[in-house]
């Protein structure tokens, strides 16, 4: 039995070949497919798993009608929006109206490209997987951008400019705390990254580093309590106000595909991606991902919406500072143990991030009842 357990684990570590199944045309298109289903899926269970995750922690049911459990109340949205008709405003920019949602939902998908499912089982594993997520992962911005500016309403465009807003400030955050990570991985490669977790997560090495990435990661996504792109106490419902039908879905499905492709990288990044016992690998990284999903939707439940001067304020004056910390901090450490930072320090990491949250939240003050602009 454990000579079965052990075959079993050195089966899970072996690489898969990059042109796998032996031909690099197959390999692109089985994987292609891989991450679509991976992907829909995904979105899929997101949707359900949020309603019903929000129906308990208020004390309701959340879907329970359409399919067993409700689980088919997504499909069923889904052919409902699909049903409704597509409305486009006189005065809009009708290219640029048309194409914003493609752009914003096809760099989504592309992101994916580059996440390993198990050991080498990726589309492309490549030496700077880090940059091609954070390069990839803007751009759906731009298509924000286009669909407020060309839909020829106010509404739209403060949507739109608050989403331009929220990435130039967050995306910060998020280098620095991938920089740390790749320092101390010693590569940008995402399966490399992995194959580092060997003895433990990220997580526990690089505490801090998981508490900038999932809160900048969350504000980038327009997640609670940072949807001000689209907060309906304020601009209707921000840069898609002037959507409607097969083009207002695929917002709301890249919009669930943000918090999957985000779910995946910090989980591949953070918590050891398809590295687990006993279990397939590719399961390890789907329990993985949906688990930081759940902590996304504990928090929107959780936390009341933020002002837009404090969504500014916490990413330059709170997050910023605490990442070029950290990242001075890894550095000092990879430089004095080039070999491997011993295991103890994950210790001295939690305690030293703790304390610094702390003391950084003395010093960062918002405005209470007031607009804090300076």
């Amino acid at each position: 039995m454990l000579a079965g357990l052990s075959n079993n684990l050195v089966s899970h570590m072996k690489a898969l070949p990059p042109d796998w199944p032996g031909n690099i045309w197959w390999h692109w298109v089985i994987f292609t497919i891989i991450i679509l289903v991976f992907f829909l899926g995904s979105v899929i269970m997101f949707i359900y798993m949020e309603r019903r995750v929000l129906g308990k922690m208020q004390a309701r049911l959340g879907p329970n009608r359409v399919g067993p459990f409700g689980l088919l109340q997504a499909i069923a949205d889904a052919v409902k929006v699909l049903m409704k008709e597509m409305v486009t405003p006189a005065n809009a920019d009708k290219i640029v109206y048309w194409l914003a949602p493609a752009v914003t939902f096809a760099p989504v998908v592309m992101v994916l490209a580059v996440v390993p499912f198990a050991n080498g089982a990726s589309l492309a594993d490549l030496n700077i997987g880090i940059i091609y997520v954070v390069a990839i992962s803007s751009l759906s911005s731009i298509g924000v951008f286009m669909a407020g500016w060309s839909s020829s309403n106010k509404y739209s465009m403060l949507g739109a400019m608050r989403m331009v807003a929220a990435v130039v400030s967050y995306e910060m955050p998020i280098v620095l705390a991938l920089a740390s990570v790749v320092l101390i991985a010693g590569s940008m490669s995402l399966n490399d990254i992995v194959i580092a977790q060997q003895s433990y997560p990220m997580l526990l090495m690089q505490p801090l580093a998981f508490f900038l990435m999932f809160i900048a990661g969350c504000a980038e996504i327009n997640r609670s309590p940072f949807d001000l792109m689209e907060a309906d106490s304020e601009i209707v419902a921000g840069f898609h106000t002037e959507y409607t039908g097969m083009k207002f879905a695929l917002f709301y499905l890249a919009e669930y595909g943000e918090a999957v492709v985000m779910s995946t990288i910090i989980a591949t990044v953070f918590l050891g991606g398809w590295r687990g016992p006993f279990l397939p690998p590719w399961l390890w990284l789907i329990l993985k991902v949906f688990f930081v999903f759940f902590l996304m939707v504990w928090t929107r439940t959780t936390l009341p919406r933020v002002r837009i001067d404090q969504l500014m304020s916490l990413a330059w004056k709170f997050l910023f500072p605490l990442g070029l910390i950290n990242l001075l901090l890894s550095s000092l450490e990879v430089l004095a143990y080039p070999d491997g930072i011993p295991w103890y320090f994950i210790f001295a990491n939690i305690a030293v991030g703790a304390a610094l949250v702390m003391l950084m939240s003395r010093f960062y003050k918002v405005g209470g009842g007031r607009v804090a602009v300076g």
